[in-house]
């Protein structure tokens, strides 16, 4: 098995698992928005310099320009998080601007939907469209789950493991556990997974850490127990993450891996399933 790395390497490699989608409509939504768009449109070329004087003019307004990209306010704070090491957006628009507004052009392209939905003409139709948005973002917080679970199961599949998904399994004094992989059934589990990706933040991720704690909690001394962990919502819960890492660091779980790190994730769980004979 590998050794555990320090926590704050772990934190450096978290990366982003949902992409983004672009907004179709945005609809005024409180006064300060309406201020706001008014303000936006008084702007006579849309520009990093213009727009980098308009945010430092501006600060408390910065988290429209998350609207415009289609980011509620807690990804926006997030993805600055994941930048800057801050995800004060107030202080980065007085005291960095342009280096925000570079930030959300570069990898919001926000420029040319600033630019592309102040000419636009909205109907009824795209009125119900930004009502369905909340749709739209369920939709990416699973998205940004399964695609660790289905990084993982790729792998079991392509060592020739048999697994199953999503499901509980039995250990230490017939204590049952859930688990996102379990190889190879729920009834003989030798190895199981644990995939918690996650770029926003909420209830669900001391949920994530609570079952990692209890698979840690029934192993039995037959069986591996790994968790794949990513996504930059859990840099604004560190303690959280904290947690899952002393596990690791204390053996109570035989690795943590991101995506960046699968392929150490792919030799552990091949030296694992060559342990107990799987292969």
């Amino acid at each position: 098995m590998s050794d555990p790395v320090p926590f704050e390497d772990y934190l450096a490699s978290l990366g982003r698992l949902t992409a983004h989608v672009d907004p179709t409509a945005s609809t005024p939504e409180a006064e300060n928005i309406r201020e706001a768009v008014r303000s936006l449109d008084d702007v006579a070329d849309i520009d990093v310099a213009s727009m980098s004087e308009w945010a430092a003019a501006h600060p408390d307004w910065v988290s429209v320009l998350g609207l415009v990209v289609g980011l509620s306010q807690e990804k926006l704070k997030n993805a600055l998080r994941d930048k800057f090491d801050t995800s004060g957006f107030v202080t980065l628009a007085r005291t960095r601007p342009a280096d925000l507004i570079n930030m959300l052009d570069a990898d919001f392209d926000l420029l040319r939907l600033l630019r592309v939905q102040q000419d636009r003409k909205y109907g009824f139709a795209d009125v119900l469209i930004a009502r369905a948005g909340s749709r739209v973002t369920a939709f990416g917080g699973q998205a940004s789950g399964r695609k660790v679970e289905d990084e993982i199961a790729a792998i079991a599949e392509d060592l020739g493991l048999s697994w199953v998904a999503r499901s509980r399994y039995t250990g230490r004094n017939n204590r049952t556990a859930p688990a996102d992989l379990i190889i190879p059934t729920e009834q003989n589990a030798l190895i199981v997974v644990a995939a918690k990706g996650f770029d926003s933040t909420g209830s669900k991720l001391t949920d994530a850490v609570r079952e990692i704690e209890e698979m840690a909690e029934v192993r039995l001394p037959t069986q591996f127990v790994f968790a794949a962990i990513d996504g930059i919502g859990w840099k604004s819960r560190q303690a959280d993450l904290r947690r899952i890492h002393t596990l690791w660091v204390n053996r109570q779980i035989d690795g943590m891996y991101t995506l960046a790190s699968l392929d150490q994730f792919r030799a552990d769980l091949e030296d694992a399933a060559h342990r107990l004979r799987l292969t």
